[in-house]
């Protein structure tokens, strides 16, 4: 497959999960803003949000006053933002575009549609928030449910999978560390003061009712944070995404990514293999911050062995 080709399907791929992955994140501080806060803990929660994501600086340069308002529009609506729910869809329909012959017409006319209905939709001003997130998650899982069931497993849909559980590792880990503070502990108690707060954030991800099937008890951080770190079998732990794609990594290797392999092998094989123990006493906030170090230096792997030169993080 030529690098052109792999570098649209894989961005195509990582696109249209990194929206939904948005979406998830913004669906928390959505849930939280209907309920009483004091000014310091909404600073607190969204400049979290913020530095998980990388874009704290970008942002305090395009609006300054930090507001529900100004955080909501930047992450979402606007299209300065390169990072934004609406930048993402734009940029994963352009790169669908791009192949359109390497991708079934299903797979098309979804990416498609979603971005000329959002278009519409954010034409005049930006819709109300909740149902534009609920939207974006629906849009995804459709995308998703198209290219596992129109698509050849040949490699396009190998490079569409990697970007999508690269994609789901970084996601995960970047709502977890928006939660996990420098120095908290990983509490397994059921008076935890801000035990809502992680109800919300297994809801966001899709694992509330995971978790009382596996746990049968109340919420605690230590918990929520095995379930989406060391879980096998739950879709969007980092354990799960990392399995996949180091499945997907060896179907597509070549003579030139066997040190890619090894690293992502080396990481899969930590998540397998870990425990919660030493997690907690090395810190939830130094292990994702590591964690998420790891995987840009993978993608960056990814980039120069498969890809364009010009692929960047």
């Amino acid at each position: 497959m030529l690098s052109r080709t792999a570098d649209h399907l894989y961005w195509m791929s990582r696109q249209t999960e990194r929206a939904e992955n948005l979406a998830r994140m913004l669906d928390v501080h959505y849930r939280h803003s209907l309920l009483p806060h004091t000014p310091e803990d909404f600073e607190r929660q969204w400049t979290a949000t913020l530095s998980s994501l990388g874009q704290l600086e970008s942002f305090q340069s395009a609006y300054g006053t930090l507001t529900t308002a100004n955080a909501f529009n930047y992450l979402a609506f606007d299209r300065e933002n390169p990072g934004s729910i609406v930048s993402c869809l734009g940029a994963a329909r352009e790169n669908a575009r791009a192949v359109r012959g390497s991708i079934t017409s299903e797979m098309w006319e979804t990416l498609n549609t979603t971005w000329l209905d959002m278009r519409k939709s954010t034409s005049r001003s930006a819709p109300a928030i909740g149902p534009f997130l609920e939207w974006v998650r629906y849009r995804a899982h459709l995308s998703r449910g198209v290219t596992l069931g129109t698509m050849l497993r040949d490699d396009a849909f190998q490079f569409t999978r990697l970007g999508t559980f690269l994609e789901g590792a970084d996601g995960t880990a970047r709502m977890l560390l928006a939660r996990a503070q420098p120095g908290m502990e990983l509490i397994d108690n059921a008076t935890v003061p801000d035990s809502y707060a992680w109800t919300l954030l297994l809801r966001s991800l899709s694992a509330f009712e995971v978790y009382r099937k596996v746990y049968r008890g109340a919420v605690t951080p230590r918990r929520v944070a095995e379930l989406l770190i060391l879980r096998d079998d739950l879709p969007r732990s980092l354990h799960r995404c990392m399995q996949e794609l180091h499945a997907n990594l060896k179907l597509v290797g070549n003579e030139g990514s066997d040190e890619t392999a090894r690293r992502c092998g080396a990481l899969y094989s930590s998540l397998r293999y870990g425990r919660i123990d030493d997690l907690s006493a090395q810190g939830l906030n130094v292990y994702l911050n590591q964690f998420l170090v790891t995987l840009a230096d993978l993608s960056w792997r990814i980039a120069r062995d498969f890809l364009l030169p010009a692929t960047v993080y």
